[in-house]
């Protein structure tokens, strides 16, 4: 099995403890996230046995899944294919534009102008998302003090005023321009450019087994959520999009997708 080389965190949940806390938390969490967001994440620290207990968590939960992936080995490689050469393309034009955005953020607050974060993909496989970051250097530590301004109605926490996010991080955030390092993700195979977004840890210990249908498939720079809104559409919405993509999901429609991304992003459609 494999897994993503994290620091072990000395405070992290043990596996016990990871068990008892889910069942103890995910009822209510799920009674409420309905209505307005979750504000109070049971487990924020995931070091490696956290991690591969939900990796194992999730495979185990899917396996009972009743939805029917759609595309075969041949679309699977024709997709895989595509994703080669367009990220290897696209990092290729935007080296410079990258590498001139990245200096802007480092001179704002002198900070590593990368971040990476653990996200999940196919599975519940635990892999490390990149992002140029628009968040101060410890935004990571300082989640504890801001989770209950989540301004989502569902898991994924979402702010209209986080005030980790700095001066440049507005500007990048708006444009989605910070999410241009995961071309790298797509390239190395972590991620694919179509694709239900690549939620957190903390977010999935808290999923019902329909939410974690999500998992189903690789996760992606873009879905149909991100064409039709992003931070506007309602979680259980948000979820019912990727599970109509992953059983409906072909070259044309990963195209059309394509095209909507480009579109939405040029009119900062639903950016926070």
């Amino acid at each position: 099995m494999q897994t993503v080389n994290l620091k072990l965190n000395p405070n992290a949940l043990t596996e016990e403890q990871v068990t008892e806390e889910t069942l103890k938390q995910v009822d209510k969490k799920q009674q409420t996230c309905s209505k307005e967001g979750v504000t109070d994440y049971p487990i924020l620290d995931f070091d490696n046995r956290s991690l591969n207990l939900l990796y194992t968590g999730v495979r185990e939960t899917l396996k009972y899944s009743k939805t029917k992936v759609r595309g075969g080995k041949a679309y699977e490689t024709g997709k895989r294919a595509f994703d080669i050469f367009a990220s290897s393309l696209a990092l290729l034009i935007l080296l410079i534009p990258l590498g001139v955005i990245a200096g802007i953020i480092y001179i704002d607050d002198k900070g590593n102008p990368f971040f990476s974060q653990v996200r999940l993909t196919k599975n519940g496989k635990p892999f490390r998302m990149y992002k140029l970051r628009s968040m101060c250097m410890d935004a990571e530590a300082k989640f504890a003090e801001v989770q209950k301004q989540n301004k989502s109605d569902g898991l994924a926490f979402k702010s209209d005023d986080d005030p980790r996010i700095t001066r440049i991080g507005k500007f990048i955030r708006k444009t989605s321009i910070d999410e241009l390092p995961q071309l790298w993700n797509v390239l190395k195979g972590d991620m694919s450019i179509i694709g239900p977004r690549p939620p957190l840890p903390r977010e999935v210990v808290l999923y019902t087994p329909v939410q974690m249908e999500r998992l189903l498939v690789k996760g992606g720079l873009s879905c149909i959520c991100q064409t039709e809104g992003r931070s506007d559409m309602e979680f259980d919405k948000w979820v019912e999009s990727d599970i109509k993509y992953i059983k409906n999901r072909c070259s044309a429609l990963d195209l059309k997708l394509m095209f909507k991304t480009v579109g939405a992003v040029l009119m900062r459609k639903g950016a926070k």
